[in-house]
């Protein structure tokens, strides 16, 4: 019963924390859309193979996107 309960809050928070990122990721609402959406599919991805395979496809792109190349461009 107790697994039961944990799983159910990760989905539901996850889940909630997925959408609001979504709504903070729009052009013209401040905050940080994406990184509430990181943590939200964090949480998903205990559960879901599709969100840890988003997660982890987000965490490459920002690698690649902060990632210096040898001359000292990004």
């Amino acid at each position: 019963m107790v697994q039961y309960t944990i799983r159910m809050g990760r989905i539901v928070l996850g889940a909630a924390l997925l959408l609001i990122g979504l709504v903070l990721a729009l052009p013209g609402v401040p905050g940080p859309g994406v990184v509430v959406m990181f943590v939200g599919l964090t949480l998903l991805s205990h559960e879901f193979h599709w969100a840890r395979r988003l997660r982890d496809w987000m965490r490459a792109a920002y690698d690649r996107a902060t990632t210096r190349s040898p001359d000292g461009t990004r």
